[in-house]
């Protein structure tokens, strides 16, 4: 039987599946008609001073500078991911763009949970082997060809995988603070980007709009997602937290009618299994 403490974690993750899920549906789809940095850096514009108001609103206690300086360095990381993410999502069907940066940006962390926090529950692990498998369904190309994009893909995973590790070092410190360096510092390096190499084209008048609401989800999934690692192991949270392609994959489904087979039907049905496995062991 699961603790409080683990049901909370797993409620964060489950709330971070929801708010990156519907984030990426939005960035993916609108970085088809934007150049991705430039849609990116908007996007970290508006989750910054979002997270910012809110920490001031509430006075939250700003965390050691060493916490601070972890989230500045997942933030970095993760926000260069998510650039190269969207590019990837872009340039094929919103589904299939990158099977191997969703699994790459679970196992990685996950690994590195168990090597630091010891070997989970049996029915745990065996929940979490469930989750990656239906992780990988739900995004891999149908016809079995190289998915577009894939260096994009291999890159990404390395960095989200980055992003989750280094917030977890970031310890117990206020999450509104934590995600304001980690939204802060990817705002700086992704500013560079666009600025020094003039990323400005293509674009639509949506898409600012567009850039600055998944910047608002997106930062709202990250604050759970510390949440999720303060009051839950992290191998845990993060393969929750990487059950946002489902959310992706329904909503191109239902929004944009792509195809939705078999396979990515299984895949839901598997990843929606290992919730409680995960939550309740």
């Amino acid at each position: 039987m699961a603790g409080p403490a683990q049901l909370v974690s797993s409620a964060y993750a489950l709330g971070t599946v929801c708010s990156w899920g519907v984030s990426d549906f939005i960035g993916g789809y609108t970085a088809r008609r934007f150049q991705a940095f430039f849609l990116v850096a908007l996007g970290h514009l508006s989750g910054t001073a979002l997270v910012v108001s809110l920490a001031l609103a509430h006075h939250e206690t700003f965390p050691p500078v060493s916490h601070f300086m972890w989230a500045c360095a997942g933030g970095t990381a993760g926000g260069i991911s998510l650039a190269l993410f969207y590019r990837a999502l872009a340039r094929g069907r919103m589904g299939l763009a990158a099977p191997v940066s969703a699994v790459l940006s679970a196992a990685i962390p996950t690994g590195f949970g168990i090597l630091t926090q010891g070997l989970p529950r049996t029915l745990t692990l065996t929940g979490f082997i469930l989750a990656v498998v239906g992780i990988w369904l739900i995004s891999r190309p149908e016809d079995g060809s190289r998915p577009e994009g894939l260096h994009l893909a291999l890159i990404a995973g390395v960095g989200f995988a980055a992003f989750y590790i280094c917030m977890q070092q970031a310890g117990s410190g206020a999450a509104l603070w934590l995600a304001t360096g980690s939204r802060g510092s990817a705002l700086i390096v992704t500013a560079i980007i666009v600025l020094s190499g003039r990323k400005f084209s293509p674009t639509y008048p949506l898409g600012f709009g567009l850039g600055l609401l998944a910047g608002c989800i997106d930062v709202t999934g990250t604050v759970l997602f510390i949440r999720a690692t303060q009051t839950g192991r992290l191998d845990t949270a993060v393969i929750l937290s990487s059950l946002y392609p489902a959310i992706t994959v329904l909503l191109a489904r239902v929004i944009l009618k792509e195809q939705f087979t078999i396979w990515k039907l299984i895949g839901v049905l598997a990843a929606l299994a290992a919730v409680p496995m995960i939550a309740t062991a």
